[in-house]
C-alpha cells in the first residue's frame, strides 16, 4: 500500500492520510472479544456515580446477558432499538449488545422532548426503545406515556400505539417500572439461559459494512438528520483517534462528555475497548467537581470535554486540592479553544499531550487531529492534520481546489465517511456527491504542513451591503479583548444592508466593560462593515449537549427581543 505523507499536493489544499497503518476489518463485537481474551482481568468499566466496576470479561459477559435477553425479546439483524438515556452502565451494555445481534443502535439525545422524541422514533422505525426513567427535569417514561397511552393496558413488549407503530417495546432502567414496559435487569436475566453459541452463530454472519448506528444530527435548520454508520465506520475511527494519543491498556480515560454523540461512544468507549483501557465515567452528565474527583482518585490518565468543561474545571475554588498528575492526555473538541485555556489545561491539569479534535458526526467523527506534541500555538489555530486513510481537499465555490492559504469548503472523502441519512435519499445526495466526496458545509484553509483552520460555516456567512463577513473572524477578533470570556456572533435580516452583525457575548467575572465600549474598541480596531450592530452581554451562551454553540437559538431571541423594544 501507497503510503502518503501529510502534506498538501503541489502548492493546493488537498491532502491524503497516512495508508501504512492498515484499516482494521471488525465488527463491534468481534473487537470486543478479542480485547476481553486479550486482557479479561483488566479494569473495562467504571461507573462511578452507580458503584459499577467491570472487567474486560465481566463487560462481555454482561453485554452477551443483555444481546439474549434482546434475542428473546424478537430483536433481530437490522432492527432499530433506540436509547435515550444520559451516560449509564445500561448505555454502554446496550451499545455492544445490539452490535452483538446485529441490531443498529439509535443514540436519542437526552434533552429532546415529545415532538422531538415521536420524530426520532418514526424516522428510523424503532422496535424498541432502551430509556432512563427519568433525569433532572425529563421524565423520560411519562413523555412516552403521553405518546404511548396504550402501554397501560399493553402486555410488556407487545406494544401497538397509533402515534408509534414501529414500537413494540420500551425497556426501563432501574427500578418502579410503569406499565406496559420491561425492567432492563429482568431483560438481562431473561437472556441468561442464551447459550454463548447461539449469539456467535448472529455475530458470525455480521460484516462490518453493516450499519451499526444511527447518530441525530443536530438539526440547526429543519428536522434532524440521521447519519447512519457502520461499524467499519466507528471502528477505525475510534482505533485511529486513540491511536493518535498513544493510549494502550494501562490508560483509563475519564469520559464526562454525552455517550449519545460520537465524541462520548466513538471517541470515548468504542476508542477504549480498541487499545483495551478503562473507560471512567464520573456521572450521568457533567458535573466539574465529579470530573476532577474522578481523575484525581481513579488515577486518569487522559480526559475528554469541550472548552467550556475544562473552563469550568479550571475556575472551581478548591481546583488545587485535587491530584491530576497522573493526567498527560485527552481531547478537547466541540468549539474552538482560546489560547489561555490551552495553555491552563497543559500546565495546571498536568495534559501536556492534550490534543484537538475535528470532523463532524456524518464522518463517524474525526477527520482531523493534533499530535501530543504539536505547538501550542498549533493546537489553538488549527485542528491538526489529516486522519490516516482519509482524504482532504478545500474548494471554491466552482468546485475547484483551491491553493493553500486560501478559503474554502472542505470536503472529506474515505473509510470515514457515512452510509448515508436514514430515509433520505435526497438529504445523502445533497451532502455525498458522485465522486464520494461528503460536503461538510464548513469553511477552512490549510497550510504547507497540511494544518487546517476552520473559520466558519458556509451557511453562517453573512451578507452585509454585499460585504461577506465570515462570523469566525470577529469571534477571534473579539475574543482578544481583555474582558471577553466568550464570543459567538452571527446574522439578522436588516431592510437597508441585507443582513447585519449581531455580537452576544459573556464577560470575564469582575469585569465592567458596556456594548458600547466594546462597540467603540471595535470601531478603533477592525473595518466598520464588520462592527457588530447589535452587542448583547449575556451571562450564558445556548450551547449543544456537546458544546455546540446555538447559533439559531441566538438568532431566534435576538429578532424576538428587538421586536419587542
Amino acid at each position: 500500500m501507497i503510503q502518503h505523507d501529510r502534506r498538501p499536493h503541489n502548492g493546493l489544499s488537498h491532502v491524503h492520510g497516512r495508508t501504512d497503518a492498515p484499516l482494521l476489518d471488525l465488527t463491534l463485537p468481534a473487537l470486543l472479544k478479542q480485547t476481553a481474551g486479550a486482557l479479561p482481568d483488566h479494569p473495562a468499566a467504571i461507573f462511578r456515580e452507580q458503584d459499577i466496576r467491570w472487567s474486560y470479561s465481566a463487560f462481555a459477559r454482561q453485554t452477551d446477558r443483555l444481546a439474549g435477553g434482546l434475542l428473546r425479546l424478537g430483536i433481530g439483524k437490522g432492527d432499530r432499538v433506540g436509547i435515550w438515556s444520559q451516560n449509564r452502565a445500561e448505555w454502554l451494555l446496550t451499545q455492544f449488545a445490539t452490535a452483538r445481534i446485529g441490531a443498529i443502535l439509535v443514540c436519542i439525545n437526552p434533552a429532546y422532548r415529545l415532538g422531538e422524541l415521536e420524530y426520532a422514533l418514526n424516522k428510523v422505525g424503532c422496535a424498541a426503545l432502551v430509556t432512563a426513567r427519568r433525569f433532572r427535569s425529563s421524565d423520560y417514561t411519562g413523555m412516552i406515556e403521553t405518546l404511548a397511552p396504550e402501554l397501560a393496558t399493553a402486555t410488556p413488549g407487545a406494544l401497538q400505539s397509533a402515534r408509534l407503530p414501529d414500537l413494540r417495546a420500551v425497556v426501563v432502567m432501574g427500578d418502579d417500572i410503569p406499565d406496559g414496559m420491561l425492567g432492563f435487569d429482568s431483560l438481562c436475566s431473561a437472556g441468561d439461559d442464551v447459550p454463548e453459541t447461539e449469539l456467535d452463530a448472529i455475530t458470525s454472519t455480521l460484516d462490518p459494512s453493516d450499519p451499526i448506528n444511527i447518530q441525530y444530527t443536530s438539526g440547526t435548520t429543519g428536522s434532524p438528520k440521521g447519519a447512519c454508520l457502520t461499524h467499519h465506520n466507528i471502528v477505525n475511527n475510534a482505533h485511529f483517534v486513540t491511536q493518535t494519543l498513544g493510549m494502550t491498556h494501562e490508560d483509563k480515560l475519564c469520559i464526562p462528555v454525552p455517550f449519545y454523540h460520537c465524541f462520548g461512544m466513538v471517541m470515548g468507549t468504542l476508542g477504549c475497548v480498541t487499545k483495551g483501557a478503562a473507560i471512567v465515567v464520573p456521572g450521568e452528565a457533567f458535573d466539574p467537581v465529579a470530573t476532577l474527583a474522578a481523575v484525581s482518585e481513579e488515577r486518569c490518565t487522559a480526559l475528554y470535554g469541550v472548552p467550556t468543561m475544562f473552563v469550568n474545571q479550571l475556575a472551581l475554588p478548591d481546583f488545587d486540592s485535587y491530584d491530576l498528575s497522573s493526567l498527560r492526555t485527552g481531547i478537547m473538541a466541540g468549539a474552538p479553544c482560546p489560547i489561555e485555556v490551552m495553555r491552563k489545561v497543559q500546565s495546571r491539569m498536568n495534559m501536556t499531550g492534550v490534543t484537538i479534535a475535528y470532523g463532524m458526526t456524518e464522518t463517524s467523527p474525526v477527520s482531523f487531529q493534533s499530535n501530543t506534541d504539536d505547538p501550542l500555538r498549533q493546537r489553538v489555530s488549527s485542528v491538526g492534520r489529516i486522519h490516516p486513510h482519509v482524504e482532504v481537499r478545500i474548494v471554491d465555490d466552482a468546485g475547484q481546489t483551491v491553493p493553500t492559504g486560501t478559503q474554502g469548503e472542505l470536503l472529506t472523502r474515505g473509510y470515514s465517511v457515512m452510509k448515508g441519512y436514514w430515509g433520505d435519499p435526497e438529504k445523502t445526495a445533497d451532502s455525498i456527491d458522485k465522486e464520494g466526496w461528503m460536503h461538510t458545509g464548513d469553511l477552512a484553509t490549510m497550510d504547507a504542513d497540511g494544518y487546517v483552520a476552520i473559520t466558519g460555516r458556509v451557511k453562517d456567512m453573512i451578507l452585509r451591503g454585499g460585504e461577506n463577513i465570515y462570523p469566525r473572524e470577529i469571534e477571534e477578533f473579539l475574543y482578544t479583548h481583555p474582558q471577553v470570556a466568550q464570543a459567538q456572533v452571527f446574522g439578522i435580516p436588516d431592510e437597508k444592508y441585507g443582513e447585519i452583525v449581531c455580537a452576544w457575548l459573556v464577560l470575564q467575572e469582575g469585569a465592567d466593560a458596556t456594548p458600547e465600549l466594546i462597540r467603540t474598541w471595535c470601531r478603533e480596531h477592525i473595518a466598520h462593515f464588520k462592527v457588530p450592530a447589535h452587542i448583547s452581554l449575556r451571562d450564558t451562551l445556548p450551547m449543544t449537549v456537546t458544546g455546540k454553540p446555538q447559533k439559531f437559538v441566538m438568532r431566534d431571541q435576538m429578532l424576538a427581543e428587538l421586536a419587542a423594544g
